[in-house]
């Protein structure tokens, strides 16, 4: 179960995933803290990984955004119940470039590109109906031609320093194997007891 490479088992994993037809195979929770060191927690879409990390994208105004803004140590965790395994990833956040972010958010449906304008993600709001209005105003303001992305949407970047990789056995004797980087830049690999 454990080539020298986590990004390749990862990748491994996750076809596995897609051919099992697991719902939701590239949700992730995503857990951030703020300045006091409270843990806040989410779900997140993994938009692409690599061997520089991994990647999904948000309002960087929304409350995960201030705080890795503020403390970019974070962790993710994939769960695939069908295959009974857990990838759990800590590293840094870094913002993808612009270029990076304008091409992912071409790419978006409408309907979503015209969210991200009338959502101030996680800031207080009066009611159902005034997000609705924002969003007949982000309809009318790009009725015509593409939607371009808002600046205060983009992506960020995961870059791991552990990765564990957890798969399901009987008896509670899991398997559970984690990547960490050495001093040196490569990984070390290290069998855990479950």
């Amino acid at each position: 179960m454990s080539p020298v490479d986590p990004i390749e088992l990862f990748r491994r994993w996750y076809r596995e995933a897609l051919r099992a037809a697991v719902a939701k195979p590239d949700a992730m929770a995503l857990a951030t803290a703020g300045p006091d060191g409270r843990p806040s927690a989410r779900m997140v879409l993994l938009s692409s990984f690599d061997e520089r990390g991994f990647v999904f994208h948000t309002n960087t105004r929304s409350r995960k955004g201030r705080e890795m803004a503020g403390n970019p140590p974070v962790a993710l965790v994939l769960w695939w119940e069908p295959l009974s395994r857990q990838v759990r990833i800590e590293g840094r956040a870094e913002e993808t470039s612009a270029a990076d972010s304008d091409a992912y958010f071409a790419g978006r449906p409408r309907g979503s590109q015209l969210g991200a304008w009338a959502s101030d993600q996680s800031a207080v709001i009066p009611d159902r109906t005034a997000l609705e209005a924002r969003l007949a105003e982000a309809e009318r303001r790009h009725a015509e031609g593409p939607v371009p992305r808002p600046p205060h949407w983009g992506g960020y970047r995961v870059v791991p320093d552990a990765i564990e990789f957890w798969e399901g056995r009987e008896n509670r004797l899991h398997d559970r194997v984690r990547y960490r980087r050495g001093e040196a830049g490569g990984w070390i690999v290290e069998r855990l007891a479950p």
